[in-house]
């Protein structure tokens, strides 16, 4: 009986050129870095909005053309404050975004007269405001709004004209300008003091 040796003979491996492995990794860490800068986006959209200031309505506050980082999370988190810088879907076409600041919650009694702003019969310290008003009003914020006014309260649109904005049409807190560079900086003011 003979026994045959079974010669086997490999074959040597072929091995793709490295401009194509590099072609392959570049192509990979494109997509991991669009992937991760989507990633990113979605998340910073999600808990922020940027808007920009058009109009003169918060002056001396926020300029005309600036831009603002508003909190989105801000009151799933919290319930708005007297004093906040909110912006908000305009009432009256919702497809429009306002930006005020709020002077009475829900359930407080709004008076405006004889160049002061008083909340449940208090007067309220606006170091913030460009002029006192002029104007006189009186409300009763209703449950689940906000009654809210310019800084510049002789030359804004606002809750004195057109009533209170539902809470649901609050799209976060101002709390930053970030454009023109020079006006960087915490949005002033978010604390209106009862005297």
């Amino acid at each position: 009986m003979e026994v045959y040796e079974n010669e086997t003979t490999q074959e040597p491996l072929v091995q793709p050129p490295k401009n194509q492995i590099g072609l392959a990794k570049l192509l990979i860490e494109t997509i991991e870095t669009i992937l991760l800068a989507v990633f990113l986006f979605i998340g910073i959209n999600a808990v922020s909005a940027r808007i920009r200031v058009d109009g003169f309505s918060m002056l001396p506050t926020l300029q005309s053309h600036q831009y603002v980082l508003v909190n989105r999370l801000a009151y799933r988190l919290g319930s708005p404050r007297t004093g906040d810088v909110i912006v908000f879907h305009y009432p009256r076409d919702p497809e429009q975004e306002y930006i005020k600041r709020v002077i009475g919650l829900p359930g407080d009694r709004v008076q405006i007269a004889n160049g002061e702003v008083l909340v449940n019969g208090m007067l309220i310290d606006e170091p913030y405001i460009a002029d006192a008003p002029l104007y006189q009003t009186e409300w009763t914020v209703p449950e689940n709004s906000l009654f809210v006014l310019g800084d510049n309260r002789n030359n804004s649109s606002d809750s004195h004209n057109w009533g209170p904005v539902p809470l649901e049409y609050v799209v976060g807190k101002a709390v930053l300008i970030y454009w023109p560079l020079e006006n960087w900086g915490l949005i002033a003011g978010t604390e209106t003091a009862l005297k």
